[in-house]
């Protein structure tokens, strides 16, 4: 079941949100979050947290983008509950996507739980990966990542919101969540447009689900801003 959210919570899920529904046993979140690049403020996560334990959910945090944030510091469930369970891997802030290294943070009473369900998919995770992440750990070269991606990040959106409607600043992860509807209310047909024919590639919105999604497509930063120069040009003289 997916709840919708919009810009009036900064995409995020509430208490308010959760009140409205029955019988939940686990709740999902994601901070930084793809495709808005938003990221959980520290009371909400706080009150999240809280209504959860009262209530008997499991907050699931997926925390895979934490280190990609920009402006501020970000939260982890598990400042506010014991019972948490997060997630997070290298595929990110670590640059080893595809490596399929991760771990997830679970409450005592679902360890055992998880190691009777996991066994029966993997043993442990490729030697190569684990050997690899350990090169990861280079907080200098960490720290230069981030700091480039702040950069790239400033400049696509200060560029896209001359062209696009964006009703949330992108704190963190590498995405910007532009609205369409002034130009198209099909993301799909739009974004596939912008590919055949100023070779731009951006993500449909309803890739993310059904809540106004037609009418957004999401942007990525992973490119370097000389590249991101071109797609900006060719976007501009596209939608005169």
């Amino acid at each position: 079941m997916l709840i919708p959210v919009d810009s009036s919570t900064d995409y995020q899920l509430t208490v308010e949100h959760l009140k409205e529904y029955k019988d939940i046993k686990a709740v999902q979140i994601s901070s930084p979050n793809n495709p808005t690049g938003n990221i959980y403020k520290k009371e909400n996560l706080k009150q999240l947290a809280k209504y959860c334990e009262e209530n008997n959910i499991y907050l699931i945090s997926d925390e895979i983008y934490h280190g990609l944030v920009y402006d501020e510091s970000e939260h982890t469930a598990l400042e506010f509950s014991d019972r948490a369970i997060v997630i997070n891997g290298f595929s990110k802030y670590f640059c080893m996507p595809g490596f399929r290294l991760g771990w997830v943070i679970l409450p005592k009473e679902l360890v055992r739980k998880a190691e009777i369900v996991l066994q029966n998919l993997f043993i442990a995770p490729p030697t190569i990966s684990q050997f690899s992440a350990l090169g990861a750990f280079d907080k200098e070269h960490l720290d230069y990542i981030t700091s480039e991606y702040k950069k790239r990040r400033d400049f696509l959106y200060n560029n896209l919101k001359e062209i696009f409607d964006i009703d949330i600043f992108p704190e963190g992860a590498f995405y910007i969540w532009a609205d369409i509807s002034k130009y198209s209310n099909n993301s799909y047909e739009f974004a596939k447009k912008l590919l055949e024919e100023i070779h731009v590639a951006t993500t449909p919105g309803i890739d993310f689900g059904s809540n106004n999604t037609n009418k957004h497509i999401r942007f990525a930063y992973t490119k370097n801003i000389e590249h991101m120069k071109i797609g900006i040009e060719r976007l501009k003289n596209f939608l005169k």
